[in-house]
């Protein structure tokens, strides 16, 4: 009798454990969805001004790695062991210091990833509110934000659940956006889906003097997906888009994430790594045919600068740094600079890039 009772109490055991993890693995699949493709975006702090041709621009763009990757830091699905920002304590001054900086930059153009509106990662911390208040307290600067994806609650580390995470991109602009839109990438079909989520960029337009657009873009490619051949996929639609709207006679710039090498290269400028990863891979020799589009990446040979480093860990000699972050122009884009500001990834594992163009 006793035997036959611990028989039962292990069933009811396996059987709770049975219909638990039933009901989680419904919850993600029922909860996973996308936003519709061609969304339209509100502009915040709209205004009149145009852009003028031959005029000097400087835009910046940052993934802030929604404020909590602090040198310090170690990303859990990088190797690292933390899943949440260190407390919220530190995501609040943190968060200030990526307002300052960006502010202290005086851009015209901000392009800013992986902004959370409301995650568990980041103790719910409305971070577009926070920027704002920090880089554009008076509202001199037009700005949209795209949601790149809304995840629903997961249980891994098992220590500290991720939680569900609410993530963005973020769009300042001194002169007047017109419009903005949401264009939703291509992500990969199987499970890994449930890992990279949604995608998308954002495109802001923005007048020109004398004629024609400005077509600004925002960019935060796929990192974990099980090849790369995805974010091959999103590269070569948002090229596809700039070249369309160069034919049609507009000026494109784009920054942002590309998840990556930019330099095609980056462990011979940079030094062989302690641990060899593959989630950057360069950029495919045939990506760019039939396209006029060019690539920036920010990069100075006498002091070269990566922008981005693997969270595997607090930031250290022999970590793994590469530079995935950079821009694409339009022919009729002129760039006469473009670089990374080394701020020893003090705030981001990603830091900051700029460049300094015309439109011709």
């Amino acid at each position: 009798m006793k035997v036959k009772k611990i028989l039962k109490a292990v069933l009811c055991v396996v059987l709770a454990l049975v219909v638990a993890v039933g009901g989680y693995v419904a919850y993600v699949f029922l909860s996973y969805h996308r936003l519709p493709d061609h969304l339209a975006l509100e502009v915040a702090h709209a205004n009149g001004r145009t852009v003028e041709q031959d005029a000097p621009y400087h835009i910046v763009s940052w993934n802030i790695g929604f404020g909590a990757y602090e040198d310090d830091y170690g990303f859990f699905m990088d190797g690292g062991t933390q899943s949440w920002a260190w407390s919220r304590e530190r995501l609040d001054a943190n968060l200030e210091r990526i307002g300052q900086f960006l502010a202290e930059q005086d851009a015209d153009f901000y392009l800013v990833q992986e902004i959370d509106l409301d995650s568990t990662r980041s103790y719910h911390v409305d971070e577009e509110a926070r920027l704002e208040s920090t880089l554009n307290p008076d509202g001199a600067y037009a700005h949209v934000l795209a949601q790149n994806y809304d995840s629903p609650f997961l249980l891994y580390p098992f220590t500290q659940p991720h939680g569900a995470s609410r993530s963005g991109v973020g769009t300042w602009s001194k002169y007047g956006i017109g419009s903005a839109l949401r264009r939703s990438l291509p992500i990969e079909t199987g499970f890994t889906k449930f890992l990279d989520l949604d995608r998308c960029y954002s495109v802001s337009r923005i007048s020109v003097a004398g004629g024609g657009e400005l077509v600004l873009y925002n960019l935060h490619l796929s990192a974990y997906t099980s090849d790369g051949s995805i974010s091959n996929e999103q590269l070569r639609m948002l090229l596809e888009d700039m070249q369309a709207e160069y034919a049609a006679g507009n000026w494109c710039v784009a920054g942002g994430d590309f998840n990556k090498d930019l330099l095609g290269n980056s462990s011979d400028w940079f030094g062989k790594s302690d641990i060899e990863y593959t989630w950057a891979q360069p950029i495919p020799l045939d990506t760019f045919y039939g396209t006029a589009i060019k690539l920036i990446a920010p990069f100075d040979g006498a002091a070269p600068v990566p922008s981005c480093r693997n969270a595997d860990g607090p930031y250290h000699p022999g970590q793994y740094v590469l530079t995935v972050d950079g821009f694409l122009v339009s022919p009729n884009v002129t760039v006469t600079e473009s670089n990374v500001v080394d701020t020893q990834f003090r705030c981001s594992d990603h830091n900051p890039v700029y460049m300094d163009f015309r439109l011709r």
